[in-house]
């Protein structure tokens, strides 16, 4: 054998010991590739599996919180549990997961009720007061509106100046009233030929009294014998109170007080009063006054007959 071919040979049996190890690390290679398969396709379903259990405990949570909120005081505030009712402290409801929601709730709204009330009285009162106050400035120092006239026996003579009665059949006027001495007096009213005029318009009272006073004639003696007439000839007494406006060209008849009256001869004199009064809206520059039927029955003593009005509203 040629030296050649025993390399040849020998080279040959070298390069296959080197194919046959080749194959062998082939086949430890494939096998080890199956293992990190399975290894990976667990681990990914292992994965899986946490994450359906994770989202299962998650589900199962939320649902309780549900469950926990639907019991809690917030749900009572939803249109279906918020219904507020007189609760009564001592009727607890054990079924009712909101009945202590509603008496706090209850107790809460009283308490605002109660403050809010007592401010606004407070407030009521203060506004009130500030509004006295306000009037009680703008209200004039002398607010009466009054006049109380009077009349003396010395003043017989000068009674009335106006000899024919007034139209309208109002008799005889007064114009002898006096204000200056007690108890007469006048505040915002004027005085002025038996007339108050009014200077302030509103509703007044008005009042007059008027005292007759029947005399024997002088040199006349009263007749004793009871067989003659017992009564001299009757009079009627009539008090007129009246006004002059501005808006009517006559006197206006506003009351009238009237009697008869039938003096006996045997008596030396007979005395009547009439007294009469009234509410009646007055304007500016009306006149008031008092008229008569029979002057010379009049008796102007100033504690009986008077005349006056004083402002209402």
């Amino acid at each position: 054998m040629p030296p050649w071919w025993s390399l040849a040979d020998a080279h040959t049996q070298k390069m296959g010991g080197f194919a046959q190890a080749d194959e062998r690390w082939e086949i430890l290679s494939l096998s080890g590739e199956r293992p990190a398969g399975l290894i990976l396709i667990f681990a990914v379903l292992l994965q899986s599996i946490c994450v359906a259990i994770t989202f299962l405990y998650f589900t199962n949570e939320l649902q309780q919180l549900r469950d926990t909120y639907a019991k809690s005081s917030f749900a009572c505030f939803n249109r279906e549990h918020f219904f507020l009712e007189d609760v009564d402290p001592n009727e607890k409801e054990d079924g009712d997961p909101c009945w202590e929601v509603k008496w706090q709730l209850s107790r809460l709204i009283r308490k605002m009720v109660a403050k809010s009330r007592a401010e606004e009285g407070t407030s009521a009162s203060t506004q009130d007061n500030i509004s006295l106050d306000t009037v009680a400035r703008d209200v004039p120092r002398n607010p009466r509106v009054a006049a109380h006239l009077t009349s003396s026996r010395n003043a017989r003579r000068t009674l009335f100046v106006q000899s024919t009665p007034i139209r309208n059949n109002l008799g005889f006027k007064i114009i002898s009233w006096q204000s200056s001495v007690y108890p007469s007096f006048l505040h915002n009213v004027l005085l002025n030929n038996g007339e108050l005029i009014i200077q302030q318009p509103g509703f007044y009272y008005i009042y007059a009294q008027t005292y007759f006073r029947f005399r024997e004639s002088e040199g006349v003696e009263p007749n004793a014998d009871p067989d003659s007439e017992s009564v001299r000839n009757p009079k009627q007494m009539v008090q007129y109170i009246s006004k002059f406006t501005d808006y009517y060209p006559e006197a206006i008849l506003l009351m009238k007080s009237a009697r008869t009256s039938c003096w006996s001869k045997q008596a030396e004199y007979g005395l009547y009063s009439i007294y009469q009064g009234g509410v009646f809206q007055l304007r500016r520059n009306d006149r008031i006054f008092v008229s008569i039927s029979y002057e010379e029955l009049v008796d102007m003593d100033k504690e009986a007959s008077f005349f006056g009005a004083f402002l209402v509203s």
